[in-house]
């Protein structure tokens, strides 16, 4: 499964003296402990466990579990048994048995620069207490859903915590979703409260959140869900309204003045979140939960159908983000660590609340838009906080490599050690251009790859252990044990490419979806009994590292070829021409499926026949003569979620010239749609 040897081509390794400190320092050591990790997983996951608080221990085994259906109902369980409180791990184990509470838990960083706010961790575990206490008065107990709806401010953090700390299970909503969106996942959980806050800024963008939020709850009480408590934060205004007593403010004041925000106020339903905080205790028990109660629902879309009310727990959670955030970054005392993503996605629950705060470590919380007020913001926040290890998106990434290098190289970021990339597979252009531009070819990069469902990192590399190649996820996170699986559901052995799916559990992999279990079943383990089914194809070379080539509805048969689409958009965006490329299927008589490539062109670039020579010139050079594109549309923009993923789906629709797209609540901008459909190649009808 992993090679014994690593090859000594066509690899990077990155350099520093940091490497020699590092917790997995070499190919080496990682060999042993991943053996060590799939043979005795209960011997390996019950030594992490030591370094948390237990209220009581566990009684059976660490982890237990049934992945075939034939045999019975899926189930995993980890430290069943245990009890414990996963607030109590991130803030008071750190403040009082680690003698961390004068350490920088977040620098906040907001929208506007110079907006900004310094938080402990002492003061995190006090701002926790009240707003906890502020839940419990408002008679949320134990098991209850709470859902948050806000931007990335410290009290997000604060309030998902407090949840936590009573024994709540919260369900945070993208402040970016639709009020139709946010209705919708209320009424799956049933939610009891919903917090939120007045506006946030997104660049230059004013968004009256409140609004939002009342109109989603109006949507609620018109299908019978009328839900009577809301908390607001006051974030950018200065009242409510002229009967509202003026509320003091936890956050810092936004530097630019908001007279236009106006934040609707019921009374009967409204609470103000600074004038409840400001008359509680800063003093709340734990409530102990037991290792498998509701941690979390965090709610993900299919390519079709209601969203996933994904579901995870508590003890097998904590394990894994601590576990992976450790390893993963290389974690140690003395790192700044920013993940640029919003808390509203998984990655920012693992990578920037329960796994950074499980260590103890200082993060960056980052409000704005990495182009705003100009490109080079990204870089000017590593530099004013020293930050060493940095984790962000491929699209980001495109997105500012159609800058250039000028806007980088503005700063110094000599303190960056490991970069790291999430949410899709990153093309190797753009991965050399984050390794030499960006790290100056000395900070290795984690290309990881993970789901909302897997809870953490199954595959990546580890910064001083994997000799890394551009646009491989690599091999597999301890206690993973991966397989890939043909159409029959046989195991393909040494160079292969099919259906990646997992043979066993980890801790933190989700235990159900939300009051359907058996849609958890199906979706996941039917078609191949006995197996953690992905959704992702996935290619194993013949050094035996895991290539991820995208969703296997994102895979199409051409003439009888698998092909992969991401391998596709890698090969049309090599040309110097093309900054984003998306490719789907479209029906053809002869060859089953036809490539139908979407190419968004850098700025100055006019697109004509010669290009569209030269795009499937270069695709027949790099992938083969069966992958020549048939259609090649140029895309000015491409429909996206807020969260910056391609909505491939919607560019199926188009080149099939079908209107009826679904739902596209979580589309960003609607205006690209209508253009699409007018350019699209007058061959493609």
């Amino acid at each position: 499964m992993i090679p014994d040897k690593v090859p000594k081509e066509d690899v990077f390794l990155g350099s520093g003296d940091w490497r020699k400190d590092a917790h997995v320092p070499s190919f080496e050591a990682y060999k042993e402990l991943y053996l060590k990790s799939i043979e005795h997983p209960d011997e390996f996951w019950g030594d992490v466990a030591k370094d948390f608080f237990w209220k009581s221990k566990h009684t059976g085994r660490v982890l237990d579990y049934n992945f075939d259906v034939t045999k019975g109902e899926i189930f995993i369980k980890c430290m069943e048994g245990a009890s414990t409180n996963i607030c109590y791990n991130v803030l008071d184990h750190n403040v009082h048995h680690r003698k961390l509470g004068d350490k920088v838990a977040f620098y906040w960083e907001g929208n506007e620069p110079g907006d900004q706010l310094t938080v402990t961790y002492r003061d995190l575990l006090l701002r926790v207490c009240r707003f906890a206490n502020v839940l419990k008065a408002q008679g949320v107990k134990k098991g209850d859903r709470v859902s948050i709806y806000m931007p990335m401010v410290v009290e997000l953090v604060v309030a998902m915590l407090a949840c936590v700390r009573i024994g709540a299970v919260h369900s945070i909503v993208f402040a970016g979703f639709s009020a139709e969106s946010l209705c919708e996942r209320i009424l799956d959980s049933q939610c009891s409260l919903l917090i939120t806050a007045d506006g946030f800024y997104r660049g230059d963008k004013l968004i009256n959140l409140k609004l939002i939020a009342d109109d989603a709850l109006q949507k609620c009480r018109d299908k019978g869900f009328p839900l009577q408590r809301c908390i607001m934060l006051k974030h950018l205004s200065k009242e409510v309204d002229q009967d509202q007593t003026p509320m003091g403010s936890q956050s810092p004041p936004a530097k630019r003045p908001c007279p236009d925000l106006q934040v609707p106020w019921n009374p009967d339903v409204d609470l103000c979140w600074h004038s409840l905080v400001d008359g509680a205790s800063d003093e709340c028990e734990p409530v102990w939960c037991d290792s498998e109660d509701p941690l979390f629902i965090l709610y993900t879309s299919g390519s079709t159908g209601k969203p996933k009310g994904v579901l995870h727990t508590l003890s097998g959670y904590m394990l894994y983000t601590a576990t992976t955030f450790k390893l993963v970054f290389d974690y140690q005392p003395a790192d700044v660590y920013w993940c640029t993503a919003d808390i509203g996605w998984i990655t920012g629950h693992s990578y920037i609340t329960y796994g950074p705060l499980a260590n103890g470590a200082t993060s960056v919380l980052f409000e704005g838009l990495p182009t705003y007020p100009d490109v080079s913001r990204m870089w000017e926040i590593v530099d004013k906080y020293q930050v060493s290890k940095f984790y962000t998106a491929p699209t980001a990434i495109r997105l500012l490599m159609k800058y250039g290098a000028e806007p980088v190289h503005k700063f110094k970021r000599d303190s960056l050690k490991v970069l790291g990339t999430v949410g899709e597979p990153i093309n190797p252009e753009a991965w050399q251009w984050y390794y030499t531009v960006v790290g100056e070819k000395r900070c290795p990069i984690v290309d990881t790859f993970w789901q909302t469902e897997t809870g953490g990192h199954v595959m990546t590399p580890l910064p001083a252990a994997t000799p890394m190649k551009p646009g491989s996820a690599t091999f597999p996170f301890f206690g993973v044990v991966p397989a890939i699986l043909n159409e029959s559901g046989e195991e393909l052995e040494g160079p292969s490419e099919g259906y990646l799916v997992f043979k066993q559990p980890w801790p933190g992999v989700m235990r159900t979806l939300y009051g359907n279990h058996q849609r958890f079943e199906t979706t996941y383990f039917k078609k191949f009994p006995g197996y953690y089914v992905t959704g992702d194809g996935c290619r194993r070379d013949e050094d035996g590292y895991y290539w991820i080539t995208g969703r296997i509805d994102d895979m199409l048969n051409v003439s009888g070829h698998l092909l992969s689409t991401a391998e596709v958009e890698s090969a049309l965006v090599e040309h110097e021409a093309v900054v984003e490329a998306a490719v789907v299927g479209r029906p053809h008589p002869v060859k089953g499926e036809s490539l139908y490539c979407f190419v968004t062109l850098c700025d100055g670039i006019k697109y004509n026949r010669t290009l569209e020579a030269q795009l499937k010139q270069q695709v027949r050079e790099k992938i083969g003569a069966i992958a020549t594109p048939d259609y090649i549309q140029n895309a000015p923009g491409l429909p996206k979620t807020r969260s910056g993923k391609i909505m491939r789906r919607v560019l199926r629709k188009i080149a099939h010239g079908e209107r009826d797209l679904g739902d596209v609540s979580t589309l960003a901008d609607s205006s690209v749609i209508e253009q699409l459909f007018q350019s699209r190649c007058c061959t493609a009808e």
